[in-house]
């Protein structure tokens, strides 16, 4: 949001600025981005040679597996090099299977390049090879490649996901359950977008653990507020920890349909779960498994990335939206909507690919992987 300045003499006025919608007025700055500015100048202190108390800093600020010096996967590299230069298919300095997926992944591509545009949701096979995935990971329930969005992040799915939930013109005006500690960028976007956050608290004693009876304290405070809309899950947890049982899960799902609520499903540390006892679900999973008429009327969005788990590339922005349930006519919003940024970045949408994809055992790359 850009203003014009006027310069007369030593004064200088600011238009535009009034015309600025009052919800992004209203936006404050991410306490992430202040902590990365002071850890950027503790860096360069440390190089200039002042002194302080600890050689070295890592910064973990943010949920960016490279930023704090953990190695990218090698496989994962190399397939990307051979398909923006892929003369390097040509020798025998990348392992076989390397080149064989390279050369795979380009075939799949506009003009058999990385520097082509895909469709809007997505390059066809990639997203192919995620409603496969989808379908291994929840044990055989089907999933269809014409409900999934490839974006340039799970952020982006979910904030144009809610451009279409939120309306800012509405009397009274949206609101959207939002967990306490939850992950601050999307508090932002939904204030962004002019709707209420209501919180709900995780309990601490029980590991961060998600209570309906939270749940129903924070619809309950909406009254006279604004309109509960759309509930939004973490779920493993950012920045608790915490993993849902399926009891829990299913709680949650009977309430958003007794309540009339979008369900927003934040899935992507699925790949980070420990501890015994511990096996991440997914809601697409456990909706489909409670059969109708649940698993047919609950409106769901489930958010994945490349950003987080074994592959950590956060900076190649690429993550993915599976809907289910939703309405013909506001799938044709979505697709209008999505289809105004063009597409993901098409080496990110191959980065996916081999995310969910990796070497196998029997692989030349499965050792070193």
């Amino acid at each position: 949001f850009g203003c014009w300045v006027y310069k007369t003499g030593n004064e200088s006025e600011m238009y535009v600025m009034h015309e600025i919608c009052s919800s992004v007025k209203n936006m404050k700055q991410l306490d992430f981005s202040v902590l990365v500015r002071r850890a950027n100048q503790i860096k360069e202190e440390l190089k200039q040679g002042v002194k302080k108390p600890y050689r070295e800093l890592i910064d973990v600020s943010w949920g960016d597996p490279h930023r704090t010096g953990v190695k990218p996967l090698s496989f994962v590299r190399q397939v990307l090099a051979g398909c923006l230069y892929p003369q390097l298919l040509e020798s025998n300095r990348l392992k076989v299977d390397v080149r064989q997926r390279a050369q795979r992944l380009l075939e799949t591509c506009a003009g058999g390049s990385v520097g082509s545009y895909s469709d809007t949701a997505g390059l066809t096979q990639t997203l192919k090879k995620v409603s496969e995935f989808i379908t291994r990971r929840d044990g055989g329930v089907p999933s269809h490649p014409d409900s999934i969005y490839i974006s340039p992040g799970s952020q982006w799915s979910l904030t144009n996901i809610l451009n279409i939930l939120v309306n800012p013109e509405a009397s009274p005006k949206t609101g959207v359950l939002v967990p306490a500690p939850s992950h601050c960028v999307t508090t932002q976007s939904i204030l962004g977008l002019g709707a209420e956050v209501l919180p709900y608290y995780l309990t601490e004693e029980q590991g961060w653990a998600l209570q309906v009876e939270e749940l129903q304290r924070a619809f309950d405070s909406a009254k006279g507020v604004c309109k509960p809309f759309a509930l939004y899950i973490i779920n493993p947890g950012n920045p608790a920890g915490g993993v849902q049982s399926r009891k829990s899960m299913q709680e949650v799902i009977k309430f958003v349909s007794e309540k009339k609520l979008f369900l927003l499903a934040d899935e992507v540390y699925q790949e980070c779960v420990y501890g015994e006892n511990v096996e991440f679900l997914s809601y697409k999973r456990v909706l489909a498994e409670m059969g109708p008429p649940l698993s047919e009327t609950v409106e769901l969005a489930s958010f994945h990335s490349a950003s987080k788990g074994l592959i950590g590339e956060c900076g190649l922005r690429t993550g993915y939206v599976e809907l289910v349930n939703l309405d013909p006519s506001v799938l044709k919003l979505l697709d209008n909507l999505f289809s105004t940024n063009s597409c993901a970045p098409v080496l990110g949408q191959l980065t996916l690919d081999l995310m969910i994809n990796p070497p196998q055992p029997g692989d030349p790359s499965y050792p070193l992987f």
